[in-house]
């Protein structure tokens, strides 16, 4: 569970991931791939509020590292990644840039962002439960924090370009995070191989989340509408 410590821990360590186990390096490619895909979907959601390219940056990597540090915040755990790597505020910052000049060849901007989004929701919230786990939490609040690193990157991206999060509009979304943390517990604790832990738990998690996605599974809405004269 140690290896969520390292995970997304730097870009210049790319170069050592060979030498990582494999779980390891699974994990720290999967935390890289996420980080991008998370700050591209900042881009787009900045786009939609035509922001500058600075904006567009910004929101990028409040997106991509939010949740992560939200996290480690509440849970004690410093420094803060994107404090001691300050390479990651490139990649994120860099990542969302670069997805102004794709967006013109992407058409299905909406497709795209969410399966982005789904993508940076699952890979996230394994590896906020394996820094968790890696500090000794108990299980609770292992599956909460993945839930955290998972989600809280989305909510803020939405908030800041003045939407109701996905987390609170949309199909269902926590949902899948919280079950596929504990998915990844369970499976841990119950000694399973790490490689094929992390792999199925990212299947299940993506899988879950684009099944709701286009069948519009949902949570049951409390809708209260006012009766009678006011």
């Amino acid at each position: 569970a140690s290896c969520g410590l390292r995970v997304i821990a730097a870009v210049p360590e790319l170069c050592y991931a060979s030498v990582m186990e494999p779980a390891e390096s699974i994990l720290f490619f999967f935390g890289l791939f996420a980080l991008v895909a998370e700050a591209m979907t900042a881009a787009l959601a900045a786009g939609r509020r035509k922001m500058d390219w600075f904006g567009v940056a910004m929101l990028g990597c409040v997106t991509a590292l939010g949740g992560g540090s939200l996290r480690d915040v509440l849970l004690g755990h410093y420094p803060l990644l994107w404090v001691k790597h300050p390479s990651l505020l490139f990649l994120t910052g860099g990542a969302a840039l670069l997805t102004i000049a794709l967006a013109r060849v992407v058409h299905r901007f909406h497709t795209l962002f969410l399966v982005l989004d789904a993508i940076g929701l699952v890979v996230f919230t394994i590896i906020g439960c394996s820094v968790a786990m890696s500090m000794g939490q108990p299980l609770t609040i292992v599956v909460v924090a993945g839930m955290i690193t998972g989600c809280a990157g989305g909510v803020l991206r939405d908030i800041l370009c003045t939407e109701i999060p996905l987390l609170f509009r949309s199909e269902l979304y926590a949902s899948v995070s919280l079950l596929t943390g504990a998915i990844y517990v369970a499976f841990t604790h119950l000694g399973t191989d790490h490689v094929a832990v992390v792999i199925g738990s990212v299947a299940f998690g993506l899988t879950f989340r684009l099944l709701a996605i286009r069948y519009k599974w949902e949570m049951p809405k409390f809708i209260y509408e006012r009766e009678g004269p006011h």
